[in-house]
């Protein structure tokens, strides 16, 4: 039995909204989750689970009502209990979808009609009713007597002219805490306790005493921390809102996360057992009554490694003498994965040298002319061997597949890295022939199989086999792209690259855009990217990584008549640009700025309480131009 001086209810989540897990494979692993002294199963659903009064919100492939209650009956029989997650404010797409509930969003177009996307409006005359209907479909699955509503991440709140109209009489706090006290007052007649995600309440403090003191607030953050979580809008500082909450009598869960973000293959190990620590000790310290292990978007990831991430969690209580993250590690992968998991978690740790993070590293399996011709090789070959070194070694060691595929996985994308960046030095028009482009091409094809073949051992270890997962649809489309190049030339860019890098000297939210003036006088988006990293070592309020990035340029190469551009800043925050220049084919600067140094853009992220404006879709601070006037000769 657990045995801890701090004994928080324990809780596990799988995130099926996602991708749907083959159910087999789901009931096998719940006895073991109970070995490992899991008490809850929080399930997050949107439309992955059927709901007999609204029969037009489950997707094609979800689960069937009695496969659900099939799977809520093997937990209980184990000895866990179940909280389903029905989002009721942001992540509300599921819902509005649906033709017939789409007049449910907050967002309008000019005419008032509702958009297609946005999030469900609070006074919409009909959202209780719709609210009404998935919790009591949901009702006798809530075998832990709870169900989480969700409310994270809602930054559409107050665009409905009804909700516009209430916050200017009562302000976005009240608005945002008569939702909760509606929705908790609909929870409790069907005899049931409400919990929602607490990070609105960063942006919304005043709200906190005036939420109804029998909800659960789960409060979740993602990178390590020593004292307080933080948040990223606000520049990565630290924020408490456990006491104002502790204050108010309302019961706090903690929540770690176990797998990856977005386009990562594979979880950064070493985050997450340092996020998983951070969590244990920050719960213990404010007496939380829950410590959640949550996941999300684990569709690029073999499940199978996140599970040996809540199994290494499971030491906080099974072993608490051990407190070191590594070894915490290696026993969770024993407890997986048998003999070889001690081996393969060392392997596993390993892969963390070269994190595939960040939207600057992420751009590339969307497209390949962002690739800068002016950024080194040498660091992406040494992550091409190593990962080549890792995924042969697992292989020597009869790792487990889902660590070997994954490796391979891993190692494709670093072969990528290299491939595209050579290629990217060749220019269309006057580079390579056909011929020479075939044969290039063909080098390549053995690494596009072998991607595939990792990218679909991944998606068919536990999921429907049919189905294209998003690492193989990636290495699909990346196939397309170089049957392209060689038919055409083209593909990768022009023959002019605006080349620039971007210091996040100052981590938050931000958007970095370059645009190109129009022969209508409208600025046309090249490019844009976030700078946001998803690593620990990035969510700080002073940072050092720098990214380079470029943008294909729509010249004809004319020197006295040079492409006018500039550069903007979206989102919350202020970055740091240089090393600016226009380059040819080959990389070589012909025209470089002629402010030297690193040039400001934007503003400092807000310092605490304060609501998201608008800034992701406008250039909302000063932008740096570049055009004849502007440029010096390189």
């Amino acid at each position: 039995m657990p045995t801890s001086a701090y004994n928080p209810v324990r809780s596990f989540q799988w995130d099926l909204a996602r991708q749907v897990e083959q159910l087999e494979w789901l009931l096998k692993q719940l006895p073991r989750y109970a070995e490992w002294g899991y008490q809850e199963l929080h399930l997050h659903l949107e439309d992955a689970v059927e709901y007999p009064s609204l029969p037009g919100v489950a997707r094609k492939d979800a689960y069937s009502y009695s496969e659900f209650a099939k799977l809520v009956a093997a937990a209980d029989r184990v000895g866990i209990k179940v909280v389903p997650i029905v989002n009721l404010l942001g992540h509300t797409q599921y819902l509005i979808k649906v033709p017939e509930l789409r007049d449910l969003n907050e967002l309008r177009a000019a005419d008032g009609s509702p958009l297609e996307t946005g999030q469900i409006c609070p006074l919409h005359p009909h959202t209780m009713d719709v609210a009404e209907k998935l919790l009591r479909d949901m009702a006798p699955f809530c075998t832990a007597g709870k169900v989480h509503v969700g409310l994270d991440e809602s930054f559409h709140l107050g665009k409905h002219p009804l909700s516009q109209r209430e916050i200017a009489r009562i302000g976005r706090p009240a608005h945002f805490a008569r939702y909760v006290t509606r929705l908790n007052r609909l929870v409790k007649s069907l005899g049931l306790e409400m919990g929602l995600w607490a990070d609105m309440l960063y942006f919304l403090p005043e709200a906190i005493p005036l939420l109804p003191r029998d909800v659960t607030a789960y409060e979740w953050y993602y990178y390590t921390f020593r004292r307080m979580p933080k948040v990223e809008l606000f520049n990565f500082r630290e924020v408490d809102i456990s006491t104002p909450l502790r204050a108010r009598g309302i019961e706090m869960y903690g929540c770690p996360m176990n797998g990856a973000f977005r386009f990562e293959p594979l979880p950064h190990f070493t985050d997450r057992m340092n996020n998983i620590l951070s969590w244990w000790r920050h719960c213990r310290r404010i007496g939380a009554q829950g410590f959640l292990v949550s996941s999300w978007e684990p569709y690029r990831l073999a499940i199978e490694l996140t599970t040996a991430v809540d199994a290494a969690a499971a030491c906080l209580w099974l072993e608490p003498e051990i407190t070191d993250p590594k070894e915490m590690l290696a026993r969770g992968f024993e407890r997986v994965f048998g003999k070889t998991g001690r081996a393969a978690a060392k392997l596993a740790l390993a892969a963390d040298k070269y994190p595939f993070s960040g939207y600057p590293r992420w751009q590339i399996n969307e497209r390949w002319d962002t690739v800068s011709r002016r950024e080194p090789l040498n660091e992406y070959r040494r992550e091409e061997r190593h990962y080549r070194q890792l995924a042969s070694k697992a292989r020597s060691i009869s790792a487990p597949v889902s660590l070997v595929a994954s490796l391979e996985f891993r190692h494709y994308l670093a072969q990528r890295d290299v491939f595209v960046r050579r290629l990217a030095r060749i220019r269309p028009e006057a580079g390579a022939t056909q011929a020479q482009r075939r044969a290039l091409a063909k080098q390549f094809r053995p690494v596009l199989h072998a991607g595939l073949r990792a990218a679909q051992t991944m998606w068919r270890l536990t999921r429907d086999a049919r189905v294209c997962g998003p690492n193989e649809a990636i290495v699909r489309h990346d196939s397309a792209r170089l049957v392209a190049w060689v038919a055409t030339g083209v593909g990768l860019g022009r023959a002019w690259q605006f080349c620039y890098e971007v210091w996040n000297f100052a981590p938050a939210s931000q958007c970095v855009v370059i645009e190109q003036l129009q022969p209508d006088a409208t600025w046309k988006v090249l490019q844009s990217c976030y700078t946001i990293e998803f690593q620990s070592r990035a969510a700080i309020t002073r940072g050092a990584i720098i990214r380079s990035h470029a943008a294909a340029i729509e010249w004809d190469g004319d020197r006295p008549h040079l492409p006018k551009l500039r550069l903007g800043l979206r989102g919350v925050g202020e970055v740091k640009i240089g090393q600016i220049c226009l380059v040819d084919e080959r990389g070589v600067p012909m025209w470089k700025s002629a402010k030297q140094g690193w040039q400001r853009l934007g503003k400092p992220a807000w310092r605490g309480s304060h609501w998201p404006e608008e800034g992701f879709t406008l250039n909302t601070t000063a932008t740096l131009p570049f055009d004849p006037d502007g440029m010096g000769s390189g």
